[in-house]
């Protein structure tokens, strides 16, 4: 399959790594607990890729980490968009488990390339229910990259929605990829399954 940019290449390194509406204080402790989370995930990240682990052992405890801090089924579901309504069940359990592995591959294959990544803190806010968390994800050999992390439910139980590469959003990017790709092969999800095998095997 052929996307503008492959799936996932660009979080895959950054997770390596407003205004306050009326209600103000009580709005920014949430938004505090929200860079609280996206801190503590950005830690566990960044010491699963630095450790001196096996890559399978490395594999492992990043698919921990993302099972526990990111939504991948609302992200799948978003990325698949108006498709979604159009898949029978059988194709949608298809899709999300093959959205899932995409995702930990994409992350996974690269983690060699990420090593030595740091992160530095920057201004948490409230965007309507959301939480928009800002840094400054660091690489060597790179220049730094701001990037914002989106929580949904920051004051509950917080979940990674999105991620902010530079003011592109790159779950819209990938639903622009998937909707782009199901347009030139005649609205077939399964043409799409099949490809998302394709990827993870070449990735894999």
């Amino acid at each position: 399959m052929r996307y503008r940019r492959q799936f996932l290449t660009i979080p895959a390194g950054l997770l390596l790594a407003g205004a306050i509406p009326a209600g103000g204080a009580r709005a920014q402790s949430v938004a505090d607990k929200a860079a609280a989370f996206i801190k503590a995930t950005g830690d566990k990240l960044v010491a699963a890729v630095n450790n001196t682990g096996t890559p399978e052992q490395k594999r492992q405890q990043l698919t921990q980490v993302i099972d526990q801090t990111v939504d991948v089924d609302g992200i799948a579901r978003f990325c698949l968009g108006r498709f979604w309504r159009q898949a029978s069940p059988d194709q949608q359990k298809q899709y999300m488990d093959l959205f899932h592995k995409v995702l930990v591959t994409s992350i996974t294959a690269k983690v060699g390339e990420y090593e030595g990544v740091t992160f530095t803190m920057g201004r948490a806010r409230m965007e309507n229910d959301r939480a928009v968390v800002s840094t400054v994800v660091n690489r060597p050999n790179n220049p730094p990259a701001a990037v914002d992390w989106i929580v949904e439910q920051p004051g509950g139980n917080p979940k990674i929605i999105d991620v902010k590469a530079e003011g592109t959003s790159l779950r819209l990017t990938q639903r622009n990829d998937y909707e782009s790709y199901l347009t030139h092969h005649n609205n077939s999800i399964d043409a799409l399954i099949g490809a998302m095998r394709d990827q993870i095997g070449k990735q894999g």
